[in-house]
């Protein structure tokens, strides 16, 4: 990105992201970051969407993987995807981005116009860094401008949203974006299983059932689905029901014993032990450290 246009989102974006963490646009599909002080390497979870920097960088660890997203590269992810995230930010100087949700329904309907003949890959990955291009470098200066204003985000926005779905599906990491709207392939079942999880992880949920969903053998679901997140299917769940319980607490006040209830813990001294393990402090510490954060 050139000097101007990052000096000029960096403007646009302080002057819309305002909460420290993440918060809503008037748009439901878009969402600000705002990051005041670097953070070290800890667990989190994005959903499909691609993640355009302003300011600041961040560095995302999946497996053995490094992808590293700022001004000049954005992130994209197809599946919803718990991983490990550092932000750098210097002082005075805030990470600064803007998350644009990926609907499954416009991507089908970009597809269908374009109509390029160009199959999915079978081997393909939930998560992609990028550089980013001057197209879609100007599409998103002209999305955070009609942000600013209650009108012009009813009525350019979402066809400005549906301008960068175009861009990002002709970019290197518009391969996962096409595998996931494409029902026969393996990733879009093991994206459909992802989507279960989220909205049932407090279910006691089969994997051979998963896996019979997906057409799939055990084995096959399982190297599948470690082709997709990185990560085994319990291992995965566990990572969901851990951040839902974390943001229970954070945002809702539960504590440990009713979070774990919540998300399916059978036992709060398991869920404990496993927090802890996970995200490196008790529970009472984790949320006592984020209230602080949030208060500044």
């Amino acid at each position: 990105m050139k000097d101007e246009a990052r000096t000029r989102w960096a403007e646009l974006l302080n002057g819309l992201a305002t909460e420290e963490g993440t918060s809503p646009s008037r748009l439901r599909q878009v969402r600000f970051i705002r990051v005041s002080r670097g953070c070290p390497r800890s667990p989190s979870v994005y959903e499909p969407s691609i993640v355009i920097v302003g300011q600041g960088r961040k560095v995302g660890y999946l497996g053995e993987k490094v992808y590293a997203y700022d001004p000049n590269n954005y992130l994209v992810l197809s599946v919803p995807l718990p991983f490990e995230c550092e932000t750098i930010a210097e002082p005075g100087r805030p990470f600064l981005a803007v998350s644009i949700d990926m609907e499954s329904r416009v991507v089908s309907e970009l597809l269908d116009e374009m109509d390029d003949g160009i199959p999915p890959p079978d081997e393909v990955t939930g998560i992609c860094s990028t550089p980013l291009t001057e197209d879609l470098s100007c599409a998103v200066e002209r999305l955070l401008e009609c942000l600013g204003s209650e009108m012009e985000s009813r009525i350019l926005g979402p066809q400005i949203i549906r301008e960068i779905t175009y861009y990002a599906l002709k970019g290197p990491q518009g391969a996962g974006l096409r595998a996931v709207v494409n029902r026969d392939s393996r990733f879009a079942q093991i994206a459909k299983a992802l989507k279960r999880m989220h909205a049932d992880y407090a279910e006691e949920l089969d994997l051979a059932e998963l896996a019979r969903e997906a057409n799939m053998s055990i084995s096959a679901f399982h190297r599948n689905f470690k082709a997709v997140t990185s990560s085994s299917p319990l291992r995965y769940l566990k990572s969901v029901r851990l951040h839902k319980a974390r943001a229970l607490m954070a945002r809702d006040g539960l504590g440990a014993g009713g979070a774990a209830e919540r998300v399916g813990y059978a036992s709060a001294s398991q869920f404990s032990r496993e927090f802890k393990r996970f995200f490196g402090e008790s529970p009472r510490e984790d949320s006592a450290r984020q209230r602080r954060s949030v208060a500044g």
